[in-house]
């Protein structure tokens, strides 16, 4: 069967299709501000449905992501099994969860005014409540903004006001740095706090709603997710994701590397607010019936201690936390533990070998892209080598080109671009033009291919920074730095680092009368932590009297990597 395509000539925009309006809402009554925002259809990427599951969806005109996670379950009459399990142990059915998420929904649409198309901000650690929040918010046709736990009120407003943000649920414990944002920002007009104990305003206000709710009739391209990503300017990029998106990253990877099923328990780190935990701590499991752990803080000691309670199966965290965990596996009762994926930051052979010898178990190598939502390059466990990533997964294709856009042959490195049934779609961005080009995706990722057809990382291509699985782009770095009444110049890169992959590293120039000691790096990483999310900080401060610039004044970050 051929494969399905969506190109950027079938189409003028990426807009709601026509439907029919539950409760006669009116069009008007549709806020457009982010279809209004896409990208024009010359720079959207081609689409591809070339699998039968997909080439099915494809053919959807309707869908809702709730509706499929949840609803569909309590239709075949499984709301009885367990779907999500919180740092406190309490378990929650399907038919529970779906309760929930209702009287949320309700919460959202009737007392905060929500309409379809409007942005909701999340706040909040990883939690069965904040899974609901998403929930609730995809099944009324808002938009989900999730947001990392440890961004400070700066960074917030940043995205509040790139996504207008007018409505946000927030853990009541991390309150304080939105209502600073709020207080800056009025755009964002209504605040619901939630995990705030007794009498917490969102669970007192669900549970005064009906427990039923219609869900939003959503067109497949309808907006459902938008998920920043910092660039390497520090500006962040707001990736967007439809209802269709998220479904056909649950019909590629899951079924065909990761295979997993209904009575496996999934555990792990990756905040829901990254797409590598969105999919695979809550769109995965739930897609198939199984069971997500939440863990608010899963340290590595904590993830394997809750791993053993909960008898998880199912593992997902970065290369920096394996490498972690292995020395302590021992001590912990893994027996159920059968599948480890590893995302989030290039897996070292030695992290793969040495998790191997502590558990015998090979860990699921792969790469994805908040642009493309999830992994679209890996190999499951009994094809998975050392030091490669892996191959294409059914439903994308991957390449690799040179700096003219040419196909380079196997064995030489080049850029690796990918085309499949979800694509970058930024929001009012001229970045768009870098990561999309002749309908294909460009990561920013340099790989080769090797003879048996497995990629083999190389380098980002940017200046991005990969550490401990989190993504800092060195020029946000630099501009926290340069707030400091003592720093005249600066510049940050990422260098190798056994543990964590990489860190980011500083260079500073300071002003006269200040020393460059061991005491000026402390002040100075904890400035960095005050000001922006504090896993940014500079682990490494090295103090210069200048720069390595350019004739025209750029800084040559090369020659910082150069000089480590």
């Amino acid at each position: 069967m051929a494969p399905a395509l969506i190109g950027a000539a079938a189409r003028t925009r990426f807009a709601p299709l026509p439907r029919v309006l539950p409760c006669e809402l009116p069009m008007s009554a549709i806020d457009t501000f982010a279809p209004d925002r896409m990208p024009h259809a010359d720079a959207l990427p081609q689409l591809v449905f070339d699998t039968p599951a997909l080439q099915a969806l494809a053919k959807r005109s309707a869908l809702n992501v709730t509706s499929e996670l949840l609803d569909a379950w309590l239709a075949r009459g499984h709301g009885h099994r367990p779907c999500l399990i919180g740092s406190d142990g309490r378990c929650w059915t399907y038919a529970e969860v779906a309760e929930q998420v209702n009287r949320m929904a309700h919460v959202l649409v009737s007392q905060m005014g929500l309409v379809p198309g409007n942005r909701v901000l999340l706040r909040g650690a990883n939690s069965p409540r904040l899974a609901m929040a998403f929930l609730a918010v995809f099944k009324a046709g808002g938009i989900a903004v999730g947001t990392m736990p440890l961004l400070r009120a700066r960074e917030l407003g940043v995205i509040i006001d790139k996504a207008q943000i007018s409505l946000a649920l927030c853990d009541a414990r991390l309150a304080d740095e939105l209502q600073q944002a709020q207080a800056d920002h009025p755009v964002l007009q209504r605040v619901m706090l939630f995990n705030g104990g007794e009498g917490s305003p969102l669970e007192a206000a669900a549970a005064q709603q009906p427990a039923a709710f219609d869900a939003w009739h959503s067109a497949p391209e309808d907006i459902g997710l938008m998920a920043f990503t910092s660039g390497t300017t520090g500006q962040p990029k707001a990736a967007m994701h439809t209802h269709r998106d998220m479904l056909a990253a649950c019909l590629c990877w899951p079924p065909h590397v990761l295979k997993a099923s209904a009575d496996d328990v999934f555990i792990g780190s990756p905040p829901l607010a990254f797409t590598f935990g969105l999919g695979g701590l809550l769109c995965f499991p739930l897609h198939i019936g199984a069971c997500a752990v939440l863990i608010e803080k899963a340290s590595p000691d904590v993830l394997l201690a809750e791993a053993a309670r909960h008898g998880a199966s199912v593992m997902f965290t970065a290369p920096t936390s394996y490498r972690a965990m292995a020395g302590q596996a021992a001590q912990h009762d893994l027996s159920p533990l059968r599948k480890c994926v590893s995302a989030g930051e290039a897996l070292p052979a030695a992290t793969r070998a040495l998790w191997l010898a502590s558990t015998g178990l090979n860990l699921i190598d792969g790469i994805g892209s908040t642009e493309l939502f999830h992994i679209f390059i890996s190999a499951d466990e009994t094809l998975a080598r050392g030091g490669a990533t892996g191959v294409p997964v059914p439903g994308y294709r991957a390449a690799l080109w040179d700096d003219e856009g040419r196909e380079v042959p196997r064995g030489t490195v080049g850029r690796l671009a990918i085309q499949g049934p979800t694509g970058c779609k930024y929001l009012d961005d001229p970045r768009q033009a870098q990561y999309v080009q002749r309908g294909w995706n460009l990561t920013g990722d340099a790989y080769r291919q090797d003879d048996d057809g497995q990629f083999v990382y190389q380098a980002r291509t940017d200046d991005m920074i990969i550490s401990g699985g989190y993504n800092i782009a060195g020029p946000e770095v630099e501009s926290a730095l340069l707030m400091h009444p003592a720093v005249a110049e600066c510049g940050v890169v990422g260098v190798a680092d056994d543990e964590r992959g990489q860190i980011v590293k500083a260079f500073v120039v300071l002003k006269p009368g200040h020393a460059g000691d061991e005491a000026m790096a402390r002040t100075l990483q904890d400035f960095v932590k005050q000001t922006i999310a504090p896993y940014k900080y500079p682990r490494a401060v090295s103090f210069c009297e200048t720069l390595p610039r350019t004739e025209t004044g750029k800084l040559q970050r090369f020659k910082l990597r150069e000089a480590r």
